[in-house]
């Protein structure tokens, strides 16, 4: 599979159906050595009101990709304990 293969995909987790985000809004972490990815990252979205405040991000690691199908992809992420990071806007 190709990378542009992944775009426009939704990001579905199977645990609880939640609607993540589309790829194309998301960065991915790619090891530079081999190109395999290593992680989705998806932006939280913001209002106005906090656009240059400090946002977080859902890192969803390659492992809990569960299955890529023609529309979406299915994670498998525990949301009592999501992996938050932060960074600037």
């Amino acid at each position: 599979m190709r990378l542009g293969d992944l775009a426009g995909k939704e990001i579905i987790n199977i645990n609880d159906g939640a609607r993540l985000g589309v790829v194309g809004e998301t960065d991915l972490n790619v090891d530079s050595a081999t190109g395999a990815i290593r992680s989705i990252i998806l932006p939280r979205k913001g209002n106005l009101l906090n656009l240059w405040a400090e946002r977080h991000e859902l890192v969803i690691p390659w492992e809990s990709v569960k299955k890529i199908g023609m529309e979406v992809i299915l994670v498998e992420l525990d949301q009592a304990t999501p992996k938050f990071g932060k960074y600037l806007v």
